[in-house]
């Protein structure tokens, strides 16, 4: 026992700092509960609502602000609630919580912040004096809104399959009581 004989076969090699177990934040962080093309789409939406919202604030004087405001608020909301929800499913918060809700919130919040960027982009190109870090900041307000729907479109494809994986199951069962017993 003096010579480390009981704890030889237990200890492991350190492997060094490149090697072995992910360590730090690295650990935290799981890219893999989205599909490539949906983690793609929630990284476009991300940099796109931060450029719009650094381009809207990059402008100095308007004639008529309140559509600037408006996309201002809806540019800074849209990058925060795209990060939220990045965070979530990149961290181990999204296992915390019940995977349905948070695909359900995401359906909702991305759906809502899409309509809504789009709207906020429509006023401002209405309501601008035709500069070049206005018409920048609609240009990727429009993007960012596409992508924020075209994410809507493809959430609800993959809902509207998981229903119809289900549905047979389910007429199956509403056959099964359906029958007379003493058939």
């Amino acid at each position: 026992m003096e010579n480390g004989a009981v704890y030889g076969p237990t200890t492991e090699e350190d492997l060094g700092p490149g090697r072995g177990a992910r360590r730090g934040l690295a650990s935290c962080f799981s890219l893999g509960r989205l599909q490539l093309r949906r983690l793609v789409l929630k990284v476009l939406q991300l940099l796109l609502s931060l450029l719009a919202f650094v381009c809207e604030e990059v402008v100095s004087q308007c004639t008529l602000c309140g559509g600037l405001y408006f996309f201002e608020f809806v540019s800074c909301s849209a990058f925060l609630l795209s990060l939220l929800i990045l965070i979530v499913y990149c961290t181990p918060v999204y296992e915390q919580v019940d995977s349905t809700k948070v695909k359900q919130s995401d359906f909702y919040i991305t759906m809502g912040t899409g309509c809504v960027f789009l709207l906020a982009s429509i006023i401002f190109v209405s309501t601008h004096d035709r500069t070049k870090a206005e018409m920048a900041a609609t240009v990727f307000g429009f993007l960012a809104s596409i992508m924020f729907l075209s994410d809507v479109v493809i959430m609800f494809s993959e809902r509207r399959q998981e229903s119809q994986m289900r549905k047979p199951e389910a007429t199956r069962r509403a056959g099964a009581l359906t029958e007379p017993l003493n058939a």
